[in-house]
């Protein structure tokens, strides 16, 4: 079977000129930001063409040059109307850089008139100072070091600067890419008119990303080959749904209207958006899981079919999230609508398992600010979001090391993996039977003393007992029915 290359598809619409400078080549940032990309040059005639940048020595950037720099993207997922499967062939993409072996080619993209824009996803760990880059390093370690490299290149030759939009996963990524750019500018010495230049002519954008991207289906081939008629060693896989927020000038939207035909948000705040993200999309997966697997499934899918799982997910969702995240309500409904139908994608086996690792720093990041909301509302407890606090009780008490010194637990006498930090898997080893008091008073756990929330521990006792009674499951119900 032919290799995907251009002439095979020369129908696919191509951009003329690099407007976009991106690090990192993997399947994210693909069937995310270039695919929408490709959606504004091919609907609405516009003209950005990307420059993949290989962050790391080792990487698939000789696979794209391979296939002329094309790919295809298969959105496959639920929609409203009902299960779906898009494809395409990604024509944004135009040319790869590779710094590790063409340390030159790297910097002379800084020469391109036409580039304006540039974006990154070198994972939550990036986006670092670690201070060890030096200016002559060919090329610099670090995402910021080669990036400050390269920005004082581009003020060298005297050229305007930059829109920056990571799209890293941790808060404030604008804010933080910014500053690790500057405290390497000044480990380098490279003066005050460079700073001003860094200040002054270019945006740091911060960004928040959701789309989930399953990424090469290697399982599935060559089936997905015989059905798309070619090759295609950089086929990437994602969910139909995606969300990219960009908190900017107005500026930056007038550049890049990507809004026009992409689920893009343009705002002066992105945190309503991530807390929305966090509490509801995290928050849902976090209160649900591990009550879901003690109770005998395996996969966020079987949650959304099975009789008791899906009512208590959607009574946490709509009863007790959504009345805590700070945006309009409509926004706040469709999109708790939306986590429903991405929680049933058929083509996404998403194992409990996988979710629940580090489910204590989980449950205190995506939980329990929501659950003290609601308690400060109302005055009472929310039983789903306490039954997920119940249900990680039963699920970490009284796990064992195996030969290996693993910690597993046992649902029905057959062990399952619990992983998360040291002081949190020996506390849990060394409680033997569940116990409230124990867990919720211990700080080192939470962060805070969760028995000074009024209500909280009587709630959570109720339900151990209750689970100790009944069985969890029958607990579970008993939880939304009330």
């Amino acid at each position: 079977m032919e290799r995907l290359n251009q002439s095979l598809v020369p129908q696919v619409k191509r951009p003329q000129n690099i407007r976009v400078m991106q690090f990192g080549e993997g399947g994210f940032l693909r069937a995310f930001v270039d695919e929408m990309l490709d959606n504004m040059n091919t609907q609405c005639g516009c003209d950005l063409g990307v420059a993949i940048v290989q962050p790391l020595e080792r990487g698939m950037c000789r696979l794209l040059n391979e296939q002329d720099c094309l790919y295809t993207v298969m959105l496959r997922g639920r929609e409203e109307a009902g299960d779906v499967k898009k494809v395409k062939v990604v024509g944004s993409v135009l040319k790869t850089v590779e710094p590790y072996a063409d340390f030159q080619a790297y910097l002379d993209l800084a020469k391109l008139d036409t580039l304006r824009f540039i974006v990154s996803n070198t994972t939550e760990a990036g986006i670092v100072y670690t201070g060890a880059d030096q200016y002559d390093d060919r090329p610099q370690a670090s995402y910021p070091g080669k990036l400050t490299r390269f920005l004082h290149e581009r003020f060298l030759l005297g050229k305007p600067g930059f829109i920056l939009l990571p799209c890293e996963l941790i808060d404030d990524n604008g804010y933080h890419l910014k500053d690790a750019v500057l405290k390497t500018a000044k480990q380098w010495n490279l003066g005050e008119k460079f700073l001003s230049w860094l200040e002054n002519d270019n945006i740091f954008c911060s960004t928040l990303v959701d789309r989930i991207v399953t990424g090469f289906p290697r399982k599935e081939l060559p089936g997905l080959f015989e059905e798309l008629g070619y090759e295609d060693q950089q086929l990437d896989t994602a969910e139909p749904f995606g969300l990219w927020v960009i908190e900017g000038p107005e500026q930056v939207k007038k550049e890049l209207p990507l809004d026009q035909v992409n689920p893009v948000i343009f705002t002066d705040n992105v945190k309503p958006y991530k807390l929305r993200k966090v509490r509801m999309l995290n928050g849902a997966h976090t209160t649900m899981v591990l009550g879901a697997y003690l109770s005998g499934l395996d996969t966020v899918g079987e949650c959304m079919a099975d009789k008791d799982v899906r009512p208590f997910l959607e009574k946490a969702l709509n009863s007790e999230i959504m009345p805590n995240v700070p945006l309009p309500e409509k926004e706040v409904k469709d999109f708790a609508d939306a986590v429903c139908r991405r929680f049933e994608n058929p083509f996404n086996r998403h194992e409990l398992l996988s979710i629940a690792l580090n489910s204590v720093s989980k449950w205190t990041a995506r939980v329990l600010p929501t659950l003290k909301d609601y308690q400060q509302k109302t005055g009472k407890i929310p039983a789903c979001l306490a039954f997920g606090l119940s249900s990680l009780i039963c699920f970490y008490t009284g796990i064992q090391q195996n030969e290996a010194g693993d910690y597993e637990g046992f649902r029905d006498g057959k062990p399952y993996p619990v992983k998360d930090d040291a002081h949190v898997l020996a506390f849990f080893a060394g409680l033997k039977q569940p116990d409230a008091h124990a867990v919720l008073g211990n700080a080192a756990l939470w962060g805070s003393d969760l028995t000074a929330i009024p209500g909280l521990e009587a709630t959570v006792a109720a339900q151990l007992s209750d689970i100790g009674e009944n069985g969890i499951r029958a607990a579970l119900r008993h939880t939304w029915e009330k």
